[in-house]
């Protein structure tokens, strides 16, 4: 049987993360009432023998009985019940962003503005957050990279690091990501811009990689900015970030940038931690 308890920030995609759960086979309920979970584990694992994957949703609807959770969750234990907590997370300002692109309101803002609602539940599930199993930062995640995470922990069953990297490819031009934590400048490799052939295509393309790799510095350079990345990264774990956002700028952000960035994910995907690459000006 594994017991999955999903929960998180609002607007962080908990409903989203029920509904893959479900097609994956789980049994999902959502918004329990937090004193009804010890009988719902009970009928579930000893009275339903024909289900083995159960998602339980919890949050900030349950209103004050979110402090309660602690206490249940531990008596669970103390009945030999064995469940793991994914905690969806994400920063207020991609919260806000997506609470005013739905035109919601968040649970615990009332008629004050949506980020004093957040920072309230926040508070609320701090406890919650400290006893996750599995920490994912949504806040750059397009629905196909939670799905691709949610696969591999609860479908896959592979290992979990609560640490993601997002390499992200950009033009100085348009201006640097606000969100960066890194940021790489690699105009002093080969620029295909002036290579006729290559003008209007981009570093998505092979030919066009191979031209910017075949620059004297690349191969090094690659060497040098992954051994950094990957001394840098149980730093950041150990300050208990658990998303790094490492942005890599060419002058358009169609060539050298995606190029080094492509690279970069193939190399990097190689480690115990979730990664993708973003190429934000590459259709500019």
């Amino acid at each position: 049987m594994r017991f999955v308890i999903v929960t998180g920030m609002s607007g962080a995609g908990k409903s989203s993360v029920l509904k893959m759960l479900e097609d994956a086979g789980y049994f999902c309920v959502d918004n329990l009432p937090i004193p009804l979970i010890p009988t719902f584990a009970r009928l579930t694992v000893k009275e339903s023998p024909n289900i083995s994957k159960i998602a339980l949703g919890i949050d900030i609807r349950s209103g004050q009985a979110l402090d309660e959770a602690g206490g249940v969750l531990h008596q669970l234990k103390e009945e030999g019940y064995f469940y793991e907590i994914l905690f969806l997370e994400c920063s207020n300002e991609v919260l806000i962003k997506r609470f005013k692109e739905t035109r919601r309101t968040h649970p615990l803002s009332g008629t004050d503005r949506v980020d004093k609602g957040i920072e309230e539940e926040r508070r609320h599930l701090k406890a919650m957050k400290a006893e996750a199993d599995y920490i994912l930062d949504t806040s750059q995640m397009l629905v196909r990279d939670l799905k691709l995470q949610i696969d591999h922990i609860f479908v896959d069953n592979g290992t979990y690091h609560n640490f993601f990297i997002t390499v992200l490819s950009f033009g100085f031009k348009f201006g640097i990501p606000a969100d960066a934590d890194l940021v790489f400048d690699v105009r002093f490799l080969k620029n295909p811009y002036y290579v006729p052939e290559f003008k209007k295509r981009t570093g998505l393309e092979q030919d066009v990689r191979d031209y910017v790799l075949s620059s004297p510095m690349a191969p090094e350079f690659l060497d040098k900015l992954e051994d950094m990345i990957r001394f840098l990264i149980p730093g950041y774990i150990a300050e208990g970030k658990n998303q790094l956002v490492v942005a890599v700028g060419c002058t358009g952000g169609r060539h050298r940038s995606v190029t080094v960035a492509y690279e970069l994910e193939k190399r990097l995907a190689k480690t115990e931690y979730g990664v993708k690459a973003e190429h934000r000006d590459v259709l500019k």
